[in-house]
């Protein structure tokens, strides 16, 4: 058994010799409903045909039990974010033989003229927003985006300016290379009152070099009411992350966010990290996500409650915490961080007595945690502050 999967546009363009070889030595096709439209006056009389829905089990049993020839047919390159990665994962034994077609941002390259080479293409179809909020923060000067009917150019918009990202125009694309094509350069206000048609695509360009500012003033941030000084001082948050050393680390959690300050600083500096800030201050529900659109945050999930009250069963496992609160309890906040946070992890407090200094150091003693930083810092007529940085083992 082998696979044949043929790219092609959105409107019939007929297809090679060999193409045509492929899909008269079978009888077995699938693709989706718009595909089928497209290629049904090719196929044999009594050919079977699978619809490709999700969840893709049906497809997958459909090729299993096919005895010879099995023909997939996909909107333009199969290898570009399309089925013929998931075909490839799949049926990692199984020949699979490509014919690729343009991919949708390609046929709106050409139309528009832009070098597509040089816009890295972030997908989100069926994709979190973890990339494209990367590419944001890091101020990415170009990029392809490819949609879908949840993620689509209105709602990508809608966050970019939630966000403060207004410095980009976009070039529009719909239904490339069929009847229905459409392309237009927009600014994103523009973008926003566009009646969008499915499938569509578009690459963004910046207007400006703007990117987000890091290290950020603590009387910048909204604090608590009536609490200006509950915040972590700037110095202390950029030392204690750069301690942390989280280059190369990959599940951020910043138990006792309070205003968000070190979640935002951090996600800011190391925006390759997944962020997710605990807080049981009613008040933080829309205070960190305000100080979070103020200096262009995406991308920090939230929870509001007791930290150890969360169920965390299905969440990313850790592998860096900022321990920034734990209300009275600080052994058993750090027993529960210590259920999830990854072999090798770090683990970060602040201590501002000696006290809850003595008390971090004593349960890391007793829990198989290494010190590895303990740096002392003085901002202006504050009390002194400790930085503590442990790791697991």
């Amino acid at each position: 058994m082998k696979i044949i999967i043929i790219g092609i546009p959105d409107k019939d363009i007929g297809f090679n010799k060999e193409q045509l070889e492929q899909i008269n030595a079978t009888i077995h096709f699938a693709g989706g409903k718009r595909h089928y439209e497209l290629v049904k006056k090719y196929l044999p009389k009594n050919h079977q045909w699978t619809a490709i829905t999700i969840p893709l089990s049906k497809l997958y049993d459909a090729i299993r039990n096919c005895p010879d020839t099995f023909v997939v047919f996909a909107s333009g390159d199969p290898l570009f974010f399309g089925i013929g990665i998931t075909l490839q994962r799949e049926f990692p034994d199984t020949e699979i033989k490509i014919y690729p077609y343009f991919n949708s941002l390609q046929m709106l390259a050409h139309k528009v003229g832009v070098p597509y080479g040089e816009f890295p293409t972030i997908s989100l179809t069926g994709r979190p927003w973890h990339k494209f909020d990367q590419a944001l923060i890091q101020g990415v000067e170009r990029m392809g985006i490819l949609t879908d009917r949840k993620n689509t150019p209105k709602t990508i918009v809608e966050r970019m300016l939630r966000y403060n990202y207004s410095n980009y125009k976009m070039y529009y694309g719909e239904h490339m290379g069929g009847e229905q094509e459409r392309v237009k350069t927009l600014t994103l206000q523009e973008a926003l009152k566009l009646d969008f048609k499915h499938p569509n695509c578009f690459f963004l360009e910046k207007a400006d070099d703007k990117i987000p500012r890091k290290g950020i003033s603590e009387l910048d941030f909204k604090p608590l009411d009536g609490r200006p000084k509950m915040i972590t001082k700037m110095a202390v948050r950029l030392a204690t992350i750069a301690l942390m050393r989280l280059d190369n680390r990959s599940v951020f959690w910043d138990v006792g966010s309070c205003t968000g300050s070190v979640a935002i600083e951090t996600k800011l500096h190391y925006p390759h990290l997944k962020i997710t800030a605990f807080e049981k201050r009613l008040e933080s529900k829309e205070l960190i996500p305000y100080n979070c659109e103020k200096f262009q945050t995406p991308g920090i999930a939230l929870y509001i409650n007791d930290y150890t009250l969360v169920d965390k069963t299905d969440f990313e496992q850790p592998d860096a915490v900022f321990l920034g609160g734990y209300g009275g309890k600080m052994e058993e906040v750090l027993s529960d961080i210590d259920k999830y946070l990854q072999n090798n992890g770090v683990l970060a407090f602040n201590s501002v007595t000696e006290k809850s200094k003595s008390r971090f150091v004593a349960w890391c003693e007793n829990n198989n945690y290494l010190l590895e930083h303990q740096q002392v810092i003085t901002v202006d007529s504050h009390n002194p502050i400790t930085i503590l940085v442990a790791k697991k083992y």
